[in-house]
């Protein structure tokens, strides 16, 4: 244990610092390896090496890419639009498209921080134009934001999955439960709230408006129908769906929507790249970090002393449900996964939960670091977009955070609710 608590030690004051995390975490092994382990330093590299020598890998960089392509080539007007006929006659109107459009964004873009920046500007100025209060308008979208790291392709949904050995396709897919729920959720909270408030304003619903804003959005609708349908269904694998994806996506956007030139395709290759090598980079470092806590009984203490606490599945995910709020308050979510998993998987197991539910549960626990201080990156990403006092963004999110810790708790209650139906698809 001593290696791992001088790993976490060194880690955390790096941290502190200010070093990159990557940095701070690659930088630490190294330490420990060299100054507490009869370990050569050429098993850091080999390690290293090791983690990114993964063809399921290869996806996280094409669903990045993907998102992009969305954001600038048109896409996310045409959704719009469309949740905008579907929902906005309901009372509290354009917040419910805010979190449809959301949700819809979500299944093509699989990033949380695209989604406030593409969707969440559009949707934010369009309700202060309709008399919503602007920090709620930031809220509902900044809490919306959070959906595209559950609903599939969530890039931390195939960090997670990959990390804990769980297959992809049921990961992903068993995101998509609880990520419909919460947006209903938040959908509900919005109708009593503009009701009882008398904010807002209806569209009046017209049927002709609705086809028309549909077929305009088929193409951008058939890219999640193209990545998942054959993921789900096994004529290819994540990796090559995203691929497919990426594919598509470019043709839609160059010559259906004709918002991108075949001359902006290399500019956004390399803005990705950028984006993607800071992910990856994570991975990298967290691999030999893993390695050591592994070699030091980490896992298997963790294990040990949270089935000392109870052995009542309910009452441990509540603990952990505790802990992976603080570390995702603070920590870097794709850190999170690579450096916790490992440790905590073998713990969970050990008192019946499913690693496909422990995976899930994971993901959204940590995305709520997403929106919360101090790191919450789409948080800073929202003031970006509307200028508005963080304070402020945070005071109007308090009651989006409490519905989503709701659900979590419903979920830790009900695993059933998102392992059930993977079950009946998957057998």
């Amino acid at each position: 244990m001593v290696m791992s608590i001088t790993l976490l030690v060194v880690f955390m004051l790096l941290m502190f610092l200010g070093v990159p995390i990557a940095i701070s975490l690659g930088a630490a092994s190294v330490f420990t390896i060299v100054t507490m382990s009869s370990l050569p330093l050429s098993m850091a590299a080999q390690s290293m090496f090791t983690s990114m020598n993964s063809f399921i890998m290869v996806a996280v960089p094409l669903f990045i890419l993907c998102g992009s392509l969305m954001d600038e080539g048109g896409v996310a007007d045409k959704i719009y639009d469309l949740a905008e006929s579907m929902v906005g006659w309901i009372f509290g109107g354009l917040g419910h498209v805010s979190v449809v459009v959301n949700m819809l964004f979500a299944g093509m873009s699989g990033s949380s921080v695209a989604a406030i920046a593409s969707i969440g500007k559009m949707s934010i100025n369009a309700l202060e134009k309709k008399g919503y209060p602007k920090d709620y308008a930031t809220a509902i979208n900044l809490s919306g934001s959070m959906l595209a790291s559950v609903i599939p392709p969530s890039i931390l949904m195939i960090n997670a999955a990959a990390t804990a050995n769980v297959s992809i396709g049921q990961a992903l897919l068993a995101g998509l439960i609880p990520g419909i729920i919460i947006g209903l959720i938040f959908m509900i909270y919005n109708y009593f709230y503009c009701k009882k408030h008398n904010i807002g304003d209806r569209t009046p619903f017209q049927g002709k408006r609705l086809g028309k804003a549909f077929v305009s959005a088929i193409p951008a609708l058939l890219t999640p129908v193209i990545l998942l349908g054959g993921v789900y269904t096994g004529f290819y694998t994540p990796t090559e769906g995203a691929a497919i994806a990426v594919v598509y996506t470019i043709l839609v956007s160059v010559y259906v929507y004709k918002n991108l030139k075949w001359r902006d395709i290399p500019r956004i290759i390399c803005k990705n790249a950028r984006s993607t090598g800071t992910i990856l980079f994570v991975a990298i470092a967290a691999k030999p970090a893993s390695l050591i806590f592994e070699l030091d009984g980490l896992p298997s203490a963790v294990a040990n002393m949270i089935t000392g606490i109870s052995d009542n599945r309910i009452v441990i995910m509540f603990v952990l449900y505790l802990f992976l709020i603080c570390v995702g308050m603070f920590m870097d979510a794709t850190a999170a996964i690579f450096i916790l998993v490992p440790i905590l998987l073998p713990a969970v197991q050990a008192v019946g939960v499913s690693p496909l539910f422990f995976v899930v549960f994971l993901v959204i626990t940590l995305s709520f670091g997403l929106i919360t201080p101090p790191v919450g990156v789409c948080l800073y990403a929202a003031q970006n977009v509307t200028g508005l006092e963080l304070e402020k963004i945070i005071k109007a999110s308090v009651p989006w955070i409490i519905l989503i810790a709701v659900a979590l708790c419903i979920f830790i209650v009900f695993p059933s609710i998102i392992t059930v139906p993977v079950g009946l698809i998957f057998g």
